[in-house]
């Protein structure tokens, strides 16, 4: 039997920059299951926590411990980031490259590229080079390929950051239908309305700190904290 990679447990987290603290000290579980919404105004520290989260901070105290070795924690993640980063290749080739690095057999990556092609709309464009696409398409690539190797958890900056109305909606189809596979996500926004519609848990951050964190129900209907509920009826929170 294969051991889950989570829950996932960062304890007393601190990341700094110049010496100064951009982030922590943290202490936060990602449980198994559900989808996670992070949850704060521009400069709150939501993309550093994903980026701790995922390994790519070095903390400066602190630490976060997976479930089985860290080798074999990287290996069953992924991670997209606000603005997509494309291989200067075809649709096709982002897609089957990290099947490939897995070992998987070209004939087969190929199959399996164009089926995820398909479910994210992409199958008309599979030779095109990649960076041709629009910016809705490139993040559904981005999220097609981290997903293709069916990782336990999957890391999003703020990934609708810049999308119009029908591809953010289109992004959040395809990560709801992940998490109903059973999918862990962790996704970063400052969208209200976004997080309401897909979140399960909601970690709220201000200035670097977790302010608040539960379950998304419990966090709409009653804020604990003022700057929850601040936030929650529009005002500006800084």
């Amino acid at each position: 039997m294969v051991t889950p990679v989570l829950p996932l447990t960062m304890s007393g987290a601190v990341v700094k920059r110049r010496s100064k603290i951009v982030l922590g000290p943290v202490d936060l579980t990602i449980g198994g299951q559900g989808l996670t919404i992070v949850l704060g105004p521009n400069g709150a520290g939501k993309t550093t926590l994903l980026r701790a989260l995922h390994g790519l901070e070095r903390l400066a105290q602190g630490d976060t411990v997976w479930q089985v070795p860290l080798d074999q924690a990287r290996a069953r993640q992924g991670f997209v980031f606000q603005s997509p980063i494309m291989l200067r290749r075809s649709v096709l080739d982002n897609l089957t490259y990290p099947l490939r690095l897995n070992g998987m057999a070209k004939p087969e990556a190929a199959q399996m590229a164009r089926g995820w092609a398909a479910r994210v709309g992409l199958d008309r464009a599979l030779e095109q080079p990649a960076p041709q696409l629009s910016g809705g398409e490139q993040q559904k690539l981005a999220l097609a390929r981290a997903l293709i190797t069916a990782p336990e958890i999957v890391f999003l900056d703020e990934p609708c950051a810049s999308l119009d109305g029908r591809a953010t909606r289109e992004i959040e189809t395809i990560l709801l239908a992940a998490h109903a596979s059973g999918t862990r996500i962790v996704m970063a926004t400052h969208d209200i309305g976004q997080a309401k519609r897909l979140a399960t848990e909601v970690v709220f951050m201000m200035r670097g700190a977790i302010v608040e964190n539960g379950p998304a129900a419990a966090f709409f209907a009653s804020p604990k904290t003022p700057q929850a509920a601040a936030l929650l009826r529009g005002d500006i929170v800084e």
